[in-house]
């Protein structure tokens, strides 16, 4: 079948306009998504304690992770943290412990407790975005984030002793 110029140029008008809608309806929106800030959560209180002498080294409002969601993301994506807030990781076992600053934009000192609350190992200044391992060197069933260069200024060492109590 010959087809004249007119039909040619109705098919070759409609096969463009077929492919304009098409790459059109193809293109994705752009949604603008607005982040929200994580804010802190108050969940507990947390005292630290000299191993010797049982006085007092400091007291912070704690944000508690003990489910697999909040210890996996734990302080990410926070843009700051008050000298007296932390986080304590509660973990439903002792056994060594690795962590990471992957997404962590604020600089953290990492304590890590055994099962009677006894501080085993520091990983001081933890800096920001790293994703190298922090270990713990000894079993822990405890971690304890706080500011980076808190511990060395509030003199925390190994062996110290931690209580807290859960907000209702």
């Amino acid at each position: 079948m010959k087809l004249n110029n007119f039909t040619k140029s109705l098919i070759l008008l409609a096969i463009s306009s077929l492919l304009v809608l098409l790459s059109s309806s193809c293109k994705e929106e752009k949604k603008v998504i607005k982040l929200t800030e994580i804010t802190f959560k108050k969940e507990g209180e947390l005292s630290l304690f000299k191993a010797e002498t049982d006085s007092l080294i400091a007291k912070f409002d704690i944000e508690i992770a003990d489910n697999e969601y909040e210890t996996q993301t734990g302080l990410m994506d926070r843009k700051s943290m008050k000298d007296t807030n932390a986080m304590l990781f509660i973990f439903p076992d002792m056994q060594l412990r690795s962590f990471y600053m992957k997404n962590t934009l604020i600089p953290l000192d990492i304590i890590y407790l055994d099962n009677n609350n006894s501080i085993v190992s520091i990983q001081e200044n933890a800096k920001p975005l790293d994703e190298a391992s922090l270990p713990s060197g000894s079993p822990a069933q405890y971690v304890l984030e706080i500011n980076g260069g808190l511990s060395q200024q509030l003199k925390i060492e190994v062996g110290d002793k931690m209580s807290f109590t859960k907000s209702n």
